[in-house]
């Protein structure tokens, strides 16, 4: 990578500027994780300059970037004629297509006089309200809610399921997929287990994270899974993911507000998952709360997110 100096926005200060990194890059680098060669995790950032087009006038700025994440944190008062310029020589576009690399001409002006020369003055944050997630309305509380119902026992081995396989597992249980089973409902008795952490399924017996693990590879989300369990998350020792059914069980037909197929008590920030099942001939089987569906990927994916669950 070609990192180069950092830059001071108000109090703050950056990590290193990315030189290499441009607006074209970004899906092939954090979308679909292809770029770099690397599996990045949902915390890591860089840092790169870029000429927004999108409003009357061309802007530069500075731009934060992880995996599914984009914040433009800064604003760069430059000479408007050089960066209309830099827009000019780039040719046309489409209306998609409205953010563009600097040019050498911009990045020697930004070492030259905002990095090199530690003046900030040419610098205007962009302030950002943090957002709240929606977890939902309450739910009932364990303690005060007794179930009566008869508890459904999903498998909860780790299985091999074939591409022909699949549908017939979905359909069995009746789990909305929305590509084998776009009918199906499986209905969950979710209750608040009161630490914030958790829920319980009285459906399945099963206890949920609210959130989960960061994006990582199956070989490393194993070594996570380890370390959560001899920390005793939640005050528990016996964590795994979930089975291919196990996790299709929270599957909802209906997209919430947060844009998953989840209960709202879930959060947003694992929109696709691990299960503990193999692919044949080979790959890994998923479940993507966002699409509605189970799927599979090769091998050489460079990860997945993780909900994990346990008896309760």
């Amino acid at each position: 990578m070609g990192m180069f100096q950092k830059l001071k926005i108000g109090g703050d200060v950056t990590p290193a500027i990315d030189w290499e990194m441009t607006p074209d890059m970004t899906f092939g680098t954090f979308e679909s994780w292809g770029g770099r060669e690397r599996v990045r995790n949902n915390s890591e950032r860089i840092y790169y300059f870029f000429i927004d087009n999108w409003g009357k006038e061309p802007k530069l700025c500075l731009m934060e970037r992880g995996v599914k994440h984009a914040r433009i944190l800064a604003e760069i008062k430059a000479p408007e004629k050089m960066v209309k310029a830099c827009v000019k020589n780039q040719g046309s576009s489409s209306l998609f297509e409205k953010s563009y690399a600097i040019d050498n001409t911009i990045k020697k002006w930004l070492i030259g006089n905002i990095l090199e020369a530690e003046d900030s003055s040419a610098v205007v944050p962009l302030l950002v309200e943090k957002q709240v997630e929606d977890m939902g309305s309450p739910l009932h509380v364990l303690a005060e809610s007794p179930f009566r119902g008869e508890v459904i026992e999903l498998p909860a081995e780790h299985a091999v399921i074939n591409d022909d396989q699949i549908a017939d597992v979905i359909r069995k249980w009746n789990f909305f997929d929305s590509e084998y089973n776009p009918e199906g409902r499986f209905a969950n008795i979710l209750v608040d287990t009161g630490d914030g952490l958790t829920v319980v399924d009285q459906k399945t017996g099963l206890m949920w994270q609210r959130a989960g693990l960061d994006i990582t590879s199956v070989r490393s989300m194993q070594r996570n899974i380890e370390k959560l369990n001899k920390e005793g998350f939640a005050a528990h020792h016996d964590w795994r993911m979930p089975t291919m059914e196990e996790a299709m069980s929270l599957m909802e037909p209906e997209v919430n507000s947060k844009g998953t197929h989840l209960q709202l008590c879930f959060s947003k920030e694992q929109p696709f998952i691990f299960v503990a099942a193999q692919r044949k001939p080979g790959g890994y089987w998923f479940v993507d709360y966002k699409q509605g569906r189970a799927f599979w990927s090769s091998g050489t994916i460079p990860g997945a997110f993780a909900r994990l669950c346990r008896k309760a």
